[in-house]
Formats: structure tokens, sequence, C-alpha cells
């Protein structure tokens, strides 16, 4: 009775400040109709006015001076080196720097001068006519050009951002057209591969494979050329390695990648796991504004040295949780720049986690606001952000749009899926990449009044498109093994008992739409989501997943207990023994074991840094886990066995 009671208050708040809102300045488009409560007040400002408790919000932005436009500059040219120049007087701290060694390395990396320059009111020169002699390394004095390394600190230390420019001359010297970020090879498959970079300039690069020429595509003929490029290279063989050249200006960089084997060829192969590599504590590489540089890099290295064919890492590589895209784009690009001497051979598939959120904040006086995905969704939703800054397959499903609580048919009313969601195939293996953090209102709390998704909540679009993709993989009798991962374990174990597809067991929890809440709570979509991965397939492996930082491999039987006491509805009966593996031990800070009602099927714990590796051997599956920073390993298992 009080919740028919409340939910027609809600219903009928709704309607009145949606027509408010429409009467106030005309300028409710503003406002995704998915959103309730939020309205345009006299000064045409929007504004959060709950119904039931608490203050009123204005919306407001994060005013940051971090953000990647203002941090990776170019900078100027001068007689005997090179001017940063922040175009901020309050900016201070120090930039090291030095060169990339002319030598013939496979993961290149800058060795820092013993000097160093200091960022006062904005600026700071760096000297680079004193990397002359013996400290020429980098065959400046003879060539006239060198690769320059450079790291930004603030004032108390902490690292801001590691970057990479080509420098040119003899004095003066100046910033020729550089790679700032990449190459990286993404989307490998057995006929092609895409490569992206960003550059510093607008250029029109080449990719050079077997004597073979590929060009990105140019919006519109763009004549001079973009920034960011992504150029697809096709017609290749399966399981054939490649040297590819990047040709951009003057200046070539070469690589190898290789394609994947012919589909079902059953080859014996590896592949890394981890998520959740944003900033620990300790100080230093740990934190490279909001990524634990120091443990990822080692992740990716391990791996590379382990011959892995790819690297899926699913969720919160960085600190996130900002209403400024710009610092949210500064933080993923610590990430990749972290990772991108190995990214430069083997892809790196990447999934959205929590901390990849990008927010609409309103603030009541609380201490976070109340925080919904940004809006406009189309161009800044933590969706939209996300799949500008890496590359993805794009075969997941559009958006929750022409779902049963889809206000408006025929208009778009959700954040498109586009890159967070999708599937890829490496020889009799699928892995299928999930978003548990889609359309995410962080104010859980507030769900019910202004709208959004919380944690952990698979919404009906893509749990419909989950199921066709595994009916796909089902019936294709070159997949053997079918991996499905997600930020939010189904059974928390250590540190996220209080949300993850838990709540403690409260199934009240569940997304609001247009001030209507959805059918399902979040333990029965929870064993709707399994149903499909363990009784509805005979293929799939595993579910791995992060968000909580430790290592933990549980065993899920018929017997396994996994619902609150006194629990009443629908209790899904498991058909058959299944892994739900959560490693989330990328170096943000950790978390012990919970005691929770599955706890006892929980087979191994740990709160090491942890990189799994996956070796794949036809019908059988095994799983070695190693801790990168000692090489320690953790444990060995078989998942799988023949049959």
């Amino acid at each position: 009775m009080k919740y028919s009671f409340l939910l027609a208050c809600l219903l009928l708040g709704t309607l009145l400040l949606s027509a408010q809102k429409k009467s106030a300045t005309g300028s409710s488009s503003e406002v995704p109709f998915v959103y309730s409560n939020i309205v345009v007040n006299e000064s045409g400002e929007l504004v959060f006015m709950p119904i039931s408790s608490g203050n009123d919000g204005k919306l407001t932005e994060k005013q940051t001076f971090l953000t990647l436009e203002n941090i990776r500059i170019t900078p100027e040219s001068a007689e005997t080196g090179l001017v940063f120049n922040f175009n901020n007087e309050e900016f201070n701290g120090t930039i090291y720097y030095g060169m990339f060694a002319n030598e013939k390395l496979k993961y290149p990396q800058p060795v820092y001068f013993r000097k160093s320059a200091k960022i006062t009111k904005g600026k700071a020169e760096i000297d680079v006519a004193g990397l002359s002699g013996k400290y020429d390394i980098a065959g400046l004095e003879k060539t006239g050009w060198a690769k320059l390394g450079y790291r930004i600190t603030n004032t108390f230390g902490d690292i801001l951002y590691n970057g990479r420019l080509n420098v040119e001359g003899k004095g003066p010297f100046s910033v020729g057209l550089s790679i700032v970020e990449g190459p990286f090879v993404n989307n490998v498959s057995g006929q092609e591969a895409v490569i992206s970079f960003t550059t510093n300039m607008p250029c029109s690069p080449v990719i050079e494979i077997n004597e073979r020429q590929f060009h990105a595509v140019q919006m519109m003929g763009n004549p001079i050329g973009d920034l960011h490029h992504e150029i697809r290279v096709h017609h290749l063989e399966p399981g054939t390695a490649y040297k590819y050249t990047v040709q951009y200006g003057n200046y070539r960089e070469s690589y190898r990648f290789k394609t994947s084997p012919h589909a079902g060829s059953r080859q014996p192969f590896v592949f890394a796991f981890t998520s959740d590599c944003r900033a620990g504590a300790g100080g230093g590489e740990r934190d490279v504004h909001g990524v634990n540089a120091y443990i990822m890099k080692k992740m990716a290295a391990l791996a590379v040295d382990e011959k892995a064919a790819f690297f899926q890492f699913t969720g919160d590589m960085i600190n996130g949780y900002s209403s400024s895209i710009g610092e949210t784009q500064l933080q993923f690009s610590n990430f990749k720049r972290t990772i991108e001497p190995y990214w430069h051979y083997i892809p790196f598939y990447i999934g959205a986690g929590n901390h990849e959120a990008v927010l609409s904040v309103f603030d009541d006086g609380s201490r976070y606001g109340v925080s919904v995905d940004k809006f406009p969704f189309n161009t800044q939703s933590a969706e939209r952000t996300f799949a500008n800054a890496f590359v993805n397959p794009e075969n997941g499903p559009s958006s929750e749009d022409g779902a049963i609580y889809d206000p408006k048919p025929n208009h778009q009313d959700f954040p498109p899926y586009k890159e967070t969601v999708y599937y890829y195939t490496y020889d009799n293996v699928a892995m299928i990449v999930m978003n548990s953090n889609y359309w995410y209102t962080p104010s859980t709390g507030k769900i019910p009044e202004i709208g959004g998704n919380p944690h952990g909540y698979i919404m009906d679009q893509q749990l419909k498109w989950l199921e066709e993709t595994i009916d796909k993989f089902e019936s294709d009798p070159n997949t053997d093994h079918i991996f499905v991962t997600i930020h939010t374990p189904a059974f928390p174990n250590g540190g996220h008992a209080n949300n993850d597809m838990w709540y403690y067991g409260n199934n009240s929890i569940r997304p609001t739409v247009s001030g209507l809440p959805l059918k399902k709570g979040i333990i029965e979509r929870r064993d709707e989501f399994l149903d499909i991965i363990i009784n509805k397939s005979r293929k799939v492996v595993a579910l791995l997943c992060g968000d909580e930082h430790n290592y933990s491999r549980l065993k899920l039987t018929k017997k396994t207990p996994v619902y609150p006491e006194n629990y009443r509805g629908k209790k899904l009966k498991v058909s058959r023994p299944f892994w739900q593996i959560t490693n989330g031990s990328a170096g943000a800070p950790y978390y012990g074991q919970e005691q929770l009602p599955w706890s006892g099927s929980v087979e191994m714990f740990s709160t090491q840094y942890a990189l799994m590796l996956f070796k794949v051997d036809g019908k059988k599956v095994s799983l070695r886990v190693v801790n990168p920073d000692t090489l320690e390993e953790i444990e060995e298992i078989v998942l799988k066995e023949p049959k």
C-alpha cells in the first residue's frame, strides 16, 4: 500500500514538474525524458527537485585545470630547448625529460636526464641542447631529430602525465609531427585489424604491410587530415605474423602483430585477464593521475612475455567519477600510455566499470551531490566518452531504446551501448563483454526520484542481446568455449557485499525510467543472467569479473546458498557446476574477504596482485594466476577437461 502511494506521488510529481520544465524556457530537450524531477529554474539553470526529502540541487560542472587538452600541449620553439606554456599562472611543478635511445628495442622507454625543468607560473623550458655529447643517446646532433619523453608532476610530486614528442633541429629546436598516443593494434581477426593512434598535428598517415598501403578514411575529405586515426588493414592471412609500419610525415615507426588462426583450428594459445588498475596507495607511479601505472605496466609486460594472444581488461582502469570529460580523457590517456609499448603488438580489449562514470552532478549540499549519467547522452555520456577513447568491436546492442519501458518510441532516450558491449572470437574461444554500469546513477538512494540504473544491474535490451549471442555461439561448431566478462560479480566476496548483484540481498534495488521502477529487482535480474550463461549454455566456461580488489575463484553448484533468508522470489536451479572468477587485482586499494551465504564455495581468495593467464588447448582450459610484481604463482588449476 505504501509503495503504491509513493509510486503515484512520484508519477504525479514527474508529470507536473515535466510540464513546469517545458513552460519555464522551452528547453526541455536538454534533459533526457528518462530522468525525473529535473526542472529549469527562473535563472535558466537545471535543478533536481526531490519530492520526498532532501534539498534541491543545482547542476554543477567540475572546474579543473587537469584536462587532457590543458596538459598534453605542444611546446614552443626555443634556441636551446622547448618551452612548455600551460597558460595558467597558478600551475607549478616539474618536468622530467630525456631521450629514447637510438637502438632496436621492442619496447622502447625514455631515459630521463639528470636535470629537470621547473614549472613556474605555468611555464617551463627544458634544455634540449644539454642532451649532447655522452647524453645524446638518440643521435640528435647527427640527424637533427630525436624522440623525447617527458613527465609532468605537480608541486607535491604527483605524476600528472607522461608524454613523448619528436624534436627537430640542432638549435633552435622545435616540435615536429609526432605520435602522442599509440599506435595500438585493435580488433584483430584472421583477416584484419585496426591500427589506431593520435598525432599532435593533423596529418594523413599511411600503414604499410607487405608493400601494401592502407589509409585513414578522412571525414568529408578533410585535406589536412585528422589528429585521431583509425586505419583498418584487411585481406590478411589467418595465423600470420605481420610487420606494420606507420608512416606519418617524414617519420616511420614499425611494430608487429599476429592475426588470429582459422576459426576452430584448436591450436594452443594463452590469453590474459585482469581489471581495476585505478590509482593505489603508496605514491609514485602507483598514481599517475588516476592510474596505478606501477603494477599495470608489469601486468602487460608479463602477459606479452607469456605470449598472450590478447588481453581482456574489464573496468575501473581510472579513478574517474568526474563531471569533467577533459579530466576523464586525461586519465584514459594515462592508462593507455602505461601499457602502450605492449599494445603495439597485441590487442587489449577494454570493458567499462563504475569508475569510468562521467557525471551530471546536482549539488544538494551533500558530500557528493546527486549524480546521474552525463547528458546529452550522444555527446557527453560515460558511454560516449568511453567509446571515443577506445577501439572495440561494434557488434553489441544499440541502446535500451525499444524496451518495454522506453518512454518515447522512435526517439533515442538512452545512451548508446557502442563499444561498451560487444563480443570477439579467437580460434575456438568467444569472449562476450558486457556493461554492468550502463546509464549508471551512483546516487542509488535517489534512483526512484531522479531515475537511472544502479551499479550491477543488466537492463533488458542488453540481456536480450546476451541470450541471442550465446545462442549464436552454442550452435557454432568452431566455438568450444565461451567466456562472459562483466565488471560486477554476480556473487561479491570481498568489498562489495553492499552492491554488485547482491545489495545485502535487497531485491528492491532496480532502475527507474521516467519515474517508474522496472518490474525485476537486482536478485531476480541476477538469476536471469545466470540462467542464460549456465542453464542455457553448455559452452560458457566462466564468468570473469572485477570490481573487488582481490582475486577469488568461486565454484557455484546446486548446493551453493545464494539467497537472503526468507527470500520469497522464484529461485534459480543451477544445472551444472560453474566458475565465477573475480580479479580486480591490478593495483586499486585492496579488499579483504567478507562472509556471505556462498563463502563456503569460494575455493581461492588472495589479496596479491594477480594476472590471470588462461591456456586454451583444444577442448581443455586451464588457468595459471601469477603476481606480476614478484612472479610468484598464486594458483594453477584446470577449469575444463575434454569429454
